[in-house]
């Protein structure tokens, strides 16, 4: 029966289907709540998915110029590098379904993938504006991706682990440990929402400037898997947050190794945690309007990563301290 339930742990929950349908719902939100702050309406529940169908219906097109293999593998590789890295974090209880020491580290370098890929995807479409946004995307890379990795590393020193599995058994006996890292946490946040080159850090897409940038060339079942891939990536690095810095699925009223029921109630409490750093991601969005390369390249080196650094001396002295 252990091979029939991690079959289920990787294909139904917390896998494969679970991700994805998490996926379409945070984009419904994200859509939803943005059109309510503009006073609009806002998408039905379904039409994530009813897009997503509908554009996999539609003809498939690639470039003449184009290098159809990496064309082709780009959106795929994107969105199995993100449900990869689905499978290091706690959903359900402290352990994850795949736990060693430096799993923190692979989920990182896993996120990373989609954004080489869509450099890639861009580059290689044979079009201007698929490959000015590649430039972009190539140029705001080490923009965000340095200050993420340093507020991460936050909650790691804290715990003394590189397991994300690690940290939540740490956050599960010192739960105050959060209030030494909310800085760390902000950052991680503002970061994520560059790593989806989401409002106001949409550059490369920019679509009143370069069309639809990497992406302009795609179409069909390819732009609908890089589309999947834009919104599992959000999810899946919302829950990173959520695990490394709100304990994921730690509540007050499970223990560290419950049973079936209390099971469900910490699956409960890390869709909401997740839910948290979603809402803060989309009130970003509709905030903030979009700003240059330059002033993407300032925000994180003069003042995201000096006060990623500052938020790592913070922990250094507390450990030493021996407050934690």
């Amino acid at each position: 029966m252990n091979w029939l339930l991690s079959i289920i742990y990787l294909v139904v929950f917390p896998g494969i289907l679970f991700v994805l349908g998490f996926a379409f719902f945070a984009e419904w939100l994200d859509r939803k709540v943005y059109a309510r702050v503009q006073r609009r309406v806002g998408p039905p529940f379904l039409q994530p998915l009813a897009d997503f169908i509908k554009l996999s219906s539609k003809e498939d097109v690639v470039p003449e110029k184009a290098d159809n293999a990496i064309f082709t593998a780009a959106p795929i590789i994107s969105l199995a590098a993100i449900l990869a890295a689905f499978l290091y974090v706690p959903v359900v209880t402290a352990t994850a379904l795949h736990v060693f020491e430096g799993d923190l580290i692979v989920a990182l370098y896993l996120l990373t993938i989609p954004t080489l890929a869509l450099f890639l995807g861009g580059w290689f479409s044979g079009n201007l504006f698929g490959q000015s946004g590649a430039m972009r995307v190539a140029s705001l890379l080490f923009s965000y991706e340095v200050p993420f990795f340093l507020a991460l590393l936050a909650p790691a020193l804290m715990a003394g682990t590189w397991s994300m599995s690690g940290i939540v058994v740490y956050l599960y006996g010192n739960p105050l440990a959060f209030v030494v890292t909310i800085g760390a946490f902000f950052i991680a946040v503002i970061s994520l929402q560059g790593k989806l080159e989401r409002l106001p850090f949409d550059i490369p897409d920019a679509e009143t400037e370069i069309v639809g940038g990497p992406m302009s060339e795609y179409s069909g079942r390819r732009l609908a898997l890089f589309r999947l891939a834009r919104d599992a990536e959000m999810v899946v690095g919302a829950g990173l947050i959520a695990a490394v810095f709100l304990g994921g699925p730690w509540c007050p009223f499970i223990s560290l190794d419950p049973g079936y029921i209390a099971w469900a109630v910490g699956a409960a409490f890390f869709i909401l945690k997740t839910l948290i750093v979603l809402g803060l991601l989309i009130l970003m969005k509709s905030a903030v309007a979009r700003i240059r390369v330059d002033q993407m390249v300032n925000v994180a080196y003069k003042y995201l990563i000096p006060l990623a650094l500052a938020q790592m001396l913070v922990v250094v002295l507390v450990k030493y301290m021996g407050w934690f």
